[in-house]
């Protein structure tokens, strides 16, 4: 067996695979969920439902299509082989936008946590929004150095996620096996569709990033095999995961509380065990924030760099220093997440998390809908393409006018830059 770069003995297993779908999943988004899904209810859970589905269609349809077509390089290849280069590009942008309110949302998820431990956070009306900025710079600090020591960075936080989820689960499981612990009763009058569909949005963000396993086919053994296996076994998981978890906390906690909470996993975790195992949670979830905006810190910078390798963007993104480290771009995309911020600062941590997650989320779903688009287009997987199409339409409209429209706005806005690296290729040609 080869060790060469791109040999067998350098790729993922399958079980190394899955790992990486749930690793790239599992981020800020859970941590704060239960308290934007609690005046759901049970309407929640059924969100939660429609939400898996939805990404498993999803993720089934972007598995077949790395198979069908796994020289196109991820998801932004898949939409030009189907409508060309400026249909791939405002994918491409739309996607990189979607990234830069991600990395926004969950620094803005760290602070909420942080603000448990040190309530004077939350007392000044801009102090969250200027913390979440300063983490935001941490960061990009931190990437400024090289891939890696934000990879070295990574390594230590990644395990940490998992912990709050697994002590939540094992809390409920305990309450409600030993008879102590009672859930929000069930009242059919209560669901309905507009409910499920406002929930729906919300849930989304949590499992944003199930589409990683067909990007990094040439990394995966056996890939017309593992990488649809590993993208529906890691989807499917997390996804069962979240819904044990923030259904338990959502349910279990009053109302009232949970809504509340700046930090609900700390909040039920204090009213069912202690104080200090409470406290100790919510320092894993502020770590664990941190980790992931620290990986998708790795991406603002690497995926404008690629664009501008492959023509999608101006040439002057993808400079880069003796390291390899796309400087430029890192700092580009600090600035417009601390624009980000800073425009919604007059929001409470809650709304500023919920409006902006729902932000990336709807800029993340028009990937979704151009993938099952270009499905349908090259005649791959067609009628979980066509339900696919269907619920991403759903998801954005569930997300709002706001949310979707101002996602769509900041994909045209692009356009210009577009024509700036295509009038850069045509110098470069002389």
């Amino acid at each position: 067996m080869t060790n060469k770069a791109g040999g067998p003995g350098r790729k993922l297993g399958l079980f190394a695979a899955i790992a990486l779908v749930m690793g790239n999943m599992i981020g800020s988004g859970v941590f704060l969920l239960p308290a934007s899904l609690a005046p759901f209810g049970w309407n929640a859970v059924a969100a939660w439902i429609a939400t898996i589905s939805g990404a498993l269609v999803l993720a089934y349809v972007l598995a077949r299509l790395t198979k069908a077509f796994p020289e196109a390089g991820g998801p932004t290849g898949f939409v030009q082989e189907a409508f060309g280069s400026v249909a791939a590009f405002l994918i491409g942008w739309v996607f990189l936008v979607s990234i830069w309110t991600g990395v926004v949302t969950i620094a803005v998820a760290a602070i909420s946590y942080l603000s448990s431990m040190v309530p004077g956070i939350a007392d000044a009306p801009l102090r969250p929004a200027i913390l979440a900025a300063i983490t935001v710079w941490l960061l990009t600090l931190l990437n400024l150095r090289g891939v890696k020591a934000a990879g070295n960075f990574q390594v230590v936080t990644v395990l940490i996620k998992i912990i709050p989820l697994v002590v939540v689960i094992i809390i409920a499981a305990a309450l409600l096996g030993g008879g102590t612990g009672e859930i929000a009763p069930f009242k059919p009058e209560t669901i309905s569709l507009t409910a499920i569909n406002g929930a729906a949005a919300l849930t989304l963000w949590a499992l944003l990033g199930f589409e990683c396993a067909s990007v990094a086919t040439a990394r995966v053994e056996n890939a017309p095999v593992n990488v649809p296996r590993a993208t529906m076994w890691g989807t499917a998981l997390t996804g069962l995961l979240y819904l044990l978890v923030c259904s338990a906390i959502a349910l279990m906690l009053p109302a009232e509380i949970a809504s509340r909470s700046p930090a609900p996993f700390a909040t039920f975790v204090e009213r069912y065990w202690a104080p200090g195992p409470a406290a100790l949670i919510a320092v894993f979830a502020v770590v664990s924030c941190v980790g992931a905006l620290n990986g998708w810190m790795i991406m603002v910078g690497e995926l404008p760099r690629t664009m501008a390798e492959k023509g999608m963007l101006p040439a002057w993104f993808g400079v880069t220093d003796s390291n390899g480290t796309p400087r430029r771009a890192l700092l580009v995309s600090a600035v417009i997440a601390t624009v980000l911020v800073m425009m919604n600062a007059s929001r409470t941590m809650q709304e500023l998390f919920e409006f902006l997650l729902l932000l990336s989320t709807s800029a993340n779903l028009w990937l979704y809908l151009a993938c099952a688009m270009a499905a349908v287009r090259l005649k791959v997987a067609l009628p979980f393409a066509f339900v696919g199409i269907a619920y991403s339409l759903w998801t954005l409209w569930g997300a709002g006018l706001d949310a979707s429209g101002l996602s769509l706005v900041l994909m045209l806005a692009g356009l210009p830059l577009y024509w700036w690296a295509k009038k850069d290729r045509k110098v470069a040609a002389l």
